[in-house]
């Protein structure tokens, strides 16, 4: 029972399972007007567990963030930090944070205690909202390997949280398992799957760590439409000191196939992204090896986790489970085999050895 209270502890941090009352446009307005002093048209977006609106204004855009009500100002603060530090160590576009009329970074909605930030506005079209063309895979591995060398130095108190998305922390959520309604045969892949992880995760700690962007997929990296040319990457929510091998394996995993038969290579579309990462940072043997595995983590994770939160948030169930279903077609690929082989999806690669 322990490990269960655990598992939905950790279930549940950082307000995935808090559910809110929401701020509407009119009150988000007068936020940032008085705040700030900018007004303009207010477009709410979606997003998985707190406030969020587009606004537009005659000077420009801007992004209105208003937190969660378990969001801590420590993580929050963190997120800040990072965008600060990448305003003066990374040369693409990313979020800046822009200071309220007193200076502040972050300020509290009065009536609910909950905390707000402004962003300034990346120009671009998110990848998952445009066909994503062939040059631009390798592209996306150069700017997640920019982004984690401009991060290299980074630091901060609130750098080793712990979050349910950072596949580090995977067995954790093995409990959890027993909790999510799901069909008899998924339960059976995923109660696989964190047996075949529990082999491999006492080599995750010894893997080169950093703070990392830990969310790096198509949603959050954004482009020419006209081009394919990345213009900026998006939504650093998730920064935390992780093994840099995970980091990597978030962006190849929003990569993999979606629909595919079970002798296709799934990561065909990830390979010209590990390439691009290549060619700016390296990477060891052992992460190469480690990579697979934590990419099929990031698949389980995604796969219960949206479930579980799916459940407890039937209001929001659409968004939570908008990119769930090709998780269990991609675990039993994964399962389908052995584990040397799975090691050696990246690391057998001839253009991926060390020196070649």
């Amino acid at each position: 029972m322990t490990d269960l209270n655990d598992a939905l502890r950790f279930a549940g941090q950082g307000g995935l399972a808090t559910r809110f009352t929401r701020i509407g446009p009119h009150e988000a307005a007068r936020l940032c007007q008085e705040a700030y002093g900018i007004s303009g048209a207010m477009k709410r977006l979606e997003t998985e567990k707190d406030d969020t609106y587009l606004i537009s204004a005659s000077e420009g855009r801007y992004i209105l963030k208003i937190a969660n009500p378990d969001e801590t100002q420590g993580e929050l603060d963190l997120q800040n930090a990072v965008l600060d530090h990448l305003a003066e160590h990374f040369t693409r576009p990313a979020p800046r944070l822009i200071r309220a009329r007193t200076g502040e970074g972050m300020l509290r909605e009065p009536a609910s205690g909950r905390f707000y930030r402004l962003l300034s506005f990346v120009e671009g079209t998110p990848l998952d909202m445009m066909e994503t063309r062939t040059e631009t895979l390798p592209e996306i591995g150069r700017v997640l390997a920019e982004l984690r060398l401009a991060l290299g130095g980074f630091r901060h108190p609130h750098q080793s949280r712990q979050l349910v998305w950072d596949v580090q922390h995977v067995m954790r959520l093995r409990p959890l398992l027993g909790e999510v309604s799901l069909p008899p045969r998924h339960q059976a892949l995923a109660g696989e799957a964190f047996a075949r992880l529990a082999e491999v995760a006492h080599r995750i700690p010894a893997l080169p760590r950093q703070v990392v962007h830990n969310d790096f997929y198509a949603s959050n990296i954004v482009a020419d439409p006209e081009t394919g040319h990345v213009t900026g990457v998006i939504d650093f929510g998730d920064v935390v000191e992780s093994a840099v091998a995970i980091d990597l394996a978030v962006a190849l995993m929003g990569q993999i196939l979606k629909a595919f038969t079970p002798d296709q290579d799934i990561f065909a579309n990830a390979y010209p992204v590990l390439a691009g990462y290549l060619e700016r940072a390296p990477l060891s043997d052992e992460e190469l090896a480690i990579i697979p595995h934590m990419v099929m983590a990031r698949v389980l994770v995604r796969a219960v986790m949206t479930q579980y939160r799916a459940a407890l948030m039937p209001e929001n169930a659409p968004y939570i489970l908008r990119n769930a279903a090709p998780s269990w077609a991609q675990l039993q690929w994964f399962l389908a085999r052995p584990t040397a082989e799975v090691e050696a999806i990246l690391r057998a690669r001839p253009e991926f050895r060390r020196g070649s």
